[in-house]
């Protein structure tokens, strides 16, 4: 992992935002990104689409697929995912609808759905770089903790405090469905490279359990240990419980000027 403090959430979007299109840049103009929802994500999606402005970036022929999708959602509701990815990702960073999906969560076969998932992403070659979130119980994804770390996209049960925490985007919190369709742990784990944002003092326990804590189902998130290239960028409050914190600012501070990613900032 290369663990990246920034000073606040906007830092958090700029820097995560740059490591992605580096990642876009090497990997061509047909590169895979695969996308997380909520609120962690958005200000690195707000930093994509102002590349995208000025023309630094081009997703026009790059592809996208979604982590994951409620079960029995549909597709025009406000707060399915293929809804919010088309808000948040597909219309700013001017991605072709055609060439970003999402999980079919309204599926008569909700196994085969599954199954068609994973065929879609290896069919694309899989995917280049992941942006990803971290629940405050440690799920990535919607893999909640006691997931396989050998997991592929399937249906999960929502733990009762995502529920809740999901409960802020809907009417009522009975609303919010107690089933999803989500790219697994091992899914996940094949992405080429995983970029992982975080933000707030409520994130703080999972960053200190997914970084520095041993890697175990108790944390989904901790099975990025043992990714090749996760790099992991979050507030000074998320990052509060971490013991190495002035480690990483130093490494980061310090590190080879062909490792940067800067000039995307």
């Amino acid at each position: 992992m290369e663990i990246i403090i920034c000073p606040d959430v906007d830092s958090v979007g700029r820097v995560a935002a740059a490591k992605v299109a580096q990642v876009v840049a090497d990997a061509g103009p047909q590169a895979v990104l695969g996308v997380a929802t909520g609120s962690s994500p958005l200000a690195t999606y707000e930093h994509l689409a102002k590349l995208v402005e000025a023309g630094s970036l081009d997703l026009t022929q790059a592809r996208a697929f979604a982590l994951d999708e409620y079960v029995g959602l549909p597709e025009g509701h406000p707060e399915s995912y293929a809804a919010v990815v088309r808000r948040t990702v597909t219309e700013p960073l001017r991605m072709d609808p055609a060439r970003v999906q999402t999980p079919d969560g309204c599926a008569a076969d909700i196994a085969q759905a599954a199954k068609d998932y994973e065929r879609q992403i290896r069919d694309a070659g899989g995917v280049d770089v992941q942006v990803l979130g971290i629940g405050g119980n440690g799920h990535i994804g919607f893999n909640e903790p006691g997931s396989s770390f050998a997991s592929r996209t399937r249906i999960k049960t929502l733990a009762a405090a995502t529920r809740a925490a999901n409960a802020r985007f809907f009417p009522r919190a009975d609303g919010v469905p107690r089933h999803c369709l989500t790219q697994g742990l091992g899914t996940i784990m094949d992405a080429r490279e995983v970029v992982l944002v975080a933000q707030g003092a409520q994130k703080a326990d999972a960053v200190a359990a997914m970084v520095e804590g041993p890697v175990t189902a108790s944390c989904p998130g901790s099975l990025l240990q043992f990714h090749e290239h996760a790099t992991i960028v979050v507030d000074e409050d998320a990052a509060v419980h971490l013991a190495r914190a002035d480690y990483y600012r130093e490494s980061y501070r310090n590190k080879p000027a062909w490792q940067g990613f800067e000039d995307k900032l």
